[in-house]
């Protein structure tokens, strides 16, 4: 008679994490206000603030946006504020920056409203290969939630997991 073949990783305590399930589904729109200046240079409140006034607004109902300048201009803190006002009435969240930064700001509000309870004492498994676009920086938040109250951390898959972290005895 064969021997049973006995699943070890789902009779142990291990826990696992995965970024990609917390991952809010919606748009990532970069809005880049370039094009509202003059000659894509300079910033002239009264242009600025009636291309703010007239644009469609309601087209990012629902989306993720990062509002940013992709060229070389000074432009003063009011004009980004402009915009996010008028963003945040429909945006799901609206950052100042580029999309990494946006990304990172959705997670560490995500994971300021988790229980990790749960977890507390527990070898843990954050799960590595996603096909979201997890940032990098989305991890580190992630370990400073858990390394106070985990038994250990590792990263990766349950049959090749690479450490992370072991709490001290």
């Amino acid at each position: 008679m064969a021997d049973e073949i006995i699943n070890r990783v789902a009779n142990s305590n291990l826990k696992t994490f995965d970024l990609e399930e917390i991952y809010p589904e919606g748009k990532r729109v970069l809005f880049d206000i370039k094009e509202w200046l003059f000659q894509e240079i300079i910033l002239k409140e009264k242009d600025f603030r009636a291309h703010v006034k007239n644009h469609d607004w309601s087209q990012y109902k629902n989306t993720f946006v990062a509002v940013t300048c992709s060229v070389d201009a000074i432009i003063p803190s009011w004009a980004y504020m402009l915009v996010a006002a008028e963003l945040n009435a429909f945006a799901n969240k609206v950052v100042i920056g580029n999309l990494e930064l946006l990304e990172t700001v959705i997670y560490q509000e995500l994971l300021n409203f988790i229980d990790f309870s749960n977890f507390t004492e527990k070898p843990v498994i954050i799960k590595g290969c996603a096909e979201k676009p997890i940032p990098t920086s989305a991890y580190s938040l992630l370990i400073e939630k858990l390394a106070p109250i985990a038994k250990s951390i590792m990263f990766g898959e349950a049959c090749s997991t690479v450490p992370i972290y072991k709490r001290k005895k």
